[in-house]
């Protein structure tokens, strides 16, 4: 199978998030790791800790319905390892802009906890409708299943006192294990209806 498609949009991933990652990270070192959570005092609950795991397992058994994701999830290859290195920098970019970022704006606004957790899950899963621009089943598919996630991280946000470190771990999580499986499924046009 020809996966030159696939490695153009991982490598894609890596330089638009990695850049901002790399940059944020230079520019301060420890204040970018304490505002992600993993050096402060405020790196999340042990039940946040708990929704992660929990979290990961589910969407990742859910995820292994689909072929291509099952039989790509451990396989460890060149592909898998750029997809390892796009998922570390997208689970920091993603979780700051969908977790941190919108979370706390709609906190600082006064929005119930309830609007915080829906608005972050649906302008989650409202990026992931790119996964739809060849075929509108993915697209739907992208759309419920990673606005889900969204919410399901952001309740873990909430949960955490506000810590990033457990959605990021998560994220990265989920995104290393089934990331080469749904752009092949994607590139072979087999991603359906959830």
């Amino acid at each position: 199978m020809n996966t030159k498609s696939i490695y153009i949009i991982l490598i894609g991933m890596i330089v638009l998030w990695g850049s901002c990652v790399l940059v944020s990270y230079f520019s301060n070192p420890l204040g970018f790791l304490s505002y992600l959570g993993f050096i402060n005092s405020n790196n999340g609950t042990m039940l946040s800790w708990l929704l992660a795991l929990l979290i990961v397992v589910l969407y990742c058994f859910s995820a292994a319905k689909i072929a291509d994701v099952k039989r790509y999830m451990f396989k460890m290859d060149r592909l898998k390892l750029v997809a390892i290195c796009a998922a570390l920098f997208a689970g920091i970019m993603e979780e700051v802009i969908y977790r941190k970022w919108i979370l706390d704006y709609l906190n600082a606004h006064d929005f119930s906890v309830v609007l915080q957790v829906i608005i972050s899950g649906v302008a989650f899963g409202v990026i992931h409708l790119m996964w739809g621009l060849k075929n509108i089943k993915a697209g739907v598919n992208a759309f419920i299943s990673t606005s889900i996630l969204g919410a399901a991280l952001a309740i873990v946000y909430v949960v955490s006192g506000r810590s990033l470190a457990p959605c990021i771990v998560a994220h990265f999580i989920i995104t290393a294990l089934i990331e080469p499986g749904l752009l092949i499924a994607a590139k072979n046009d087999t991603l359906g209806y959830w």
